[in-house]
C-alpha cells in the first residue's frame, strides 16, 4: 500500500526529473510503450515460458487476477509508466517459479529483486511497486508455489529447494538477463528489498549466492528457519487450547503488556510505550496473580493464575531442546501488545509452523502439531532441507566483492523474536574471527555489514514506534538515505557512505503529521534518552553502550 507520504515523495521525484530516463533509442511514449508489447517476441531464455509482455502507464490500478486468492491482494494503484514481464520457469522436472520483471520507463540503471513472506508463493506486488516507482528494474517471484500454504512441499524436496534459496536465484540470473535485453544495457548495480522470509532469503543470498547483489536490505530475517518453525509451534503446547487452566484471555495478554510498560518502559528513560531494549527487561508476571477468592480465569479477570503466570514466564524465555542445548530465544517483552495474543497465544496451532512440519519435515497430512515436542525440534534441525536453516556465519566472499549488508529487526516484531538478530550478527562476528576471516568481530564487520533495531517496530512495519523508515511503500517518510534503509544502502554502495544511524518517523493517526522522530542506533547500542530536550526530537537521545 502506497502511504499519503510516500505518492506526495513520489511526485515531487519524478515532477524534479531525478530518476535517469532509459536510453533506448525509442524514448517517445508511444514506441516505449510498441517496444514493451513486442518484447515478448525478443526473449529466448532456457526454460522459460513468458506469459506476458504489457505496458503499464501511471495511474493504473493494475489488477492481478491470477493471483491465489490466499495471497489476499488483488489489486495495486501504480505511480510510473513500465513494461510488465511475467513468466514461467522451471527449475527441475517437477518444480518452477512465476516470476515478473517491472522495467520503468524512468530507468536509473539500478536493478533489484524483492522476497516474499512466510510459507507463502505470493509475489510481494507492493515492494515491486516500490522499487520500480524509484527507477529500479524490479523483479518479484512466486517462491516455487503459489498461495500461503505449505502444502506444495509433500513429497516435493524440489519445490522445498525453490523456496529455501532457488526461486529467488533463478529470479535474479533471468531478471538480469530480461533487464539488459530491454534496455540494451547492463544494470549499473543489483540491490535486494525484503522482510521475513524475504530477509531471510537476503542472508541466503548473502551467504550462497555473494556475486547476485552488491546491495541487501534484510529486514526480521527468519534465519534459523528450522528452530524457529520449532519455536513457533511451541507456544500451543504453553497455553492450551482456549479454556484451558494455562490459557491467557487477549484481555489478560492486554493487562500482561500494561504490567510490562509499568515495569521496563521507564529502563530507558523515558515513558513513552515504547521499549529501547528489549533484552534488559526481565519481567515478572506474578504482579498480576489474582487476589485470593477471585474466580479462575473468569472471562471478565485481567488478573491471572499462578498457572497463568507460568505460561507469560514461558512465553518470554528460551526455548531449550532435550539436551538442554538453545533452540531459540524468547519471545521479546512488547510484543504482546501487537496481535500476538490472537497469532501465538490463541489457542490453536501456528498455521506456518504446522505445515512445515507435515509437509516439509515429515510428509505427512496428518502429523498433529499438538504433539510437538523436543525431539521434533532436532528432528527439523537435522535434516535441514536444502540447507533453509540460513546460518551460514561465513560472509567473507560477500565482503570481498565490496557489497553491503544493511540488516534491521523491530523491537516490538509479534512473529520472529527480535533477540534472534543479535544473535545471528554475533555469530557473523566470531565465526568470521575464529577462521581468521577478513571483516571478523564487530569492528571488522562494520566495513559491510550493519545492523539497525528498531525501537517500537511490530513484524516488519508498525508498531508505536517511529517504524518508518523506507522499508516499504507504506512506510516512507522520506527518500533522504538518512531515513530511507533502501536508499542507505544504495548510498553506501555507489558512495560508500555508511549509514550510522537510521532516522525513523511516526505519524498521528495514519496522517502525514509527524508525531516524533527517533534516530535508531546501530548495534550493538542502545538508545537512551538524555534527559534534556523534547523527547519527540532524535537529538534528545543518545546511543550507549
Amino acid at each position: 500500500m502506497r502511504s499519503p507520504v510516500f505518492a506526495a515523495l513520489l511526485t515531487s521525484v519524478v515532477a524534479a526529473g531525478q530518476c535517469e530516463c532509459s536510453r533506448n533509442s525509442n524514448s517517445s511514449s508511444s514506441s516505449f510503450e510498441q517496444q514493451c508489447s513486442k518484447f515478448a517476441q525478443k526473449l529466448d531464455i532456457d526454460n522459460a515460458t513468458v506469459w506476458l509482455a504489457q505496458p503499464v502507464a501511471a495511474g493504473t490500478n493494475l489488477t492481478f487476477p491470477d493471483a491465489d486468492p490466499s495471497c489476499g491482494q488483488t489489486a495495486l494503484a501504480v505511480g510510473v509508466d513500465f513494461c510488465r514481464i511475467t513468466l514461467y520457469v522451471a527449475t527441475s522436472g517437477r518444480s518452477g517459479i512465476s516470476m515478473e520483471a517491472w522495467l520503468p520507463r524512468n530507468w536509473t540503471g539500478r536493478f533489484l529483486s524483492t522476497g516474499n513472506g512466510g510459507l507463502n508463493g505470493c509475489l510481494s506486488y507492493d515492494d515491486m511497486a516500490y522499487a520500480t516507482e524509484l527507477g529500479f528494474a524490479t523483479v518479484g517471484a512466486n517462491n516455487g508455489h503459489n498461495g500461503t500454504s505449505g502444502e506444495p512441499f509433500l513429497n516435493n524436496p524440489d519445490v522445498v529447494e525453490d523456496f529455501a534459496w532457488r526461486s529467488v536465484h533463478t529470479n535474479v540470473v533471468v531478471g538480469k538477463r530480461i533487464s539488459e535485453a530491454f534496455y540494451n544495457r547492463k544494470h549499473t548495480k543489483s540491490y535486494y528489498l525484503g522482510c521475513s522470509t524475504g530477509g531471510r532469503q537476503g542472508f541466503k543470498s548473502a551467504q550462497s549466492f555473494p556475486e547476485d547483489f552488491d546491495g541487501i536490505v534484510a529486514g526480521a530475517p527468519a534465519v534459523d528457519f528450522n528452530n524457529l518453525n520449532s519455536w513457533s509451534g511451541h507456544f500451543y503446547l504453553l497455553t492450551g487450547p482456549a479454556g484451558s487452566p494455562t490459557y491467557l484471555t487477549p484481555e489478560q495478554w492486554s493487562a500482561v503488556h500494561d504490567d510490562i510498560m509499568a515495569q521496563c518502559d521507564g529502563l530507558d528513560g523515558y515513558v513513552d510505550g515504547i521499549i529501547e531494549e528489549p533484552r534488559l527487561c526481565q519481567y515478572r508476571p506474578e504482579s498480576l496473580i489474582c487476589p485470593p477468592g477471585t474466580p479462575a480465569n473468569s472471562s471478565s479477570s485481567t488478573c491471572i493464575t499462578g498457572a497463568q503466570a507460568g505460561t507469560v514466564r514461558a512465553v518470554f524465555s528460551d526455548l531449550h531442546g532435550a539436551n538442554g542445548t538453545l533452540v531459540y530465544p524468547r519471545m521479546q517483552p512488547g510484543s504482546e501488545q501487537l496481535g500476538t495474543p490472537y497469532l501465538y497465544y490463541g489457542g490453536r496451532p501456528f498455521p506456518y509452523a504446522a505445515d512445515w512440519f507435515r509437509y516439509a519435515v515429515y510428509n505427512d497430512p496428518a502429523w498433529d502439531p499438538a504433539t510437538l515436542g523436543p525431539d521434533d525440534y532436532a528432528r527439523a534441525d537435522a535434516l535441514n532441507p536444502s540447507d533453509i536453516r540460513t546460518w551460514s556465519g561465513d560472509l567473507a566472499a560477500f565482503r570481498a566483492r565490496g557489497a553491503k549488508l544493511l540488516h534491521y529487526h523491530g523491537l516490538q516484531d509479534q512473529i520472529i523474536s527480535s533477540a534472534n538478530s543479535p544473535r545471528y550478527y554475533d555469530h557473523v562476528a566470531r565465526t568470521m574471527a575464529q577462521a581468521h576471516l577478513s571483516g571478523g568481530g564487530v569492528a571488522g564487520l562494520d566495513d559491510f555489514y550493519r545492523f539497525f533495531q528498531i525501537s517500537g517496530m511490530g513484524h516488519c512495519t508498525g508498531g508505536s514506534g517511529a517504524t518508518f523508515i523506507g522499508q516499504a511503500r507504506g512506510s516512507t517518510a522520506s527518500l533522504d538515505p538518512e531515513q530511507n534503509v533502501l536508499m542507505a544502502v544504495v548510498r553506501w554502495v555507489e558512495q560508500g557512505t555508511a549509514p550510522e544511524g537510521i532516522l525513523g518517523t511516526a505519524f498521528i493517526n495514519g496522517t502525514t503529521e509527524v508525531a516524533f522522530r527517533r534516530r535508531h542506533c546501530k548495534y550493538p547500542l542502545r538508545n537512551t534518552y538524555t534527559g534534556q530536550g523534547d523527547p519527540r526530537e532524535p537529538d534528545s537521545w543518545k546511543c550507549v553502550v
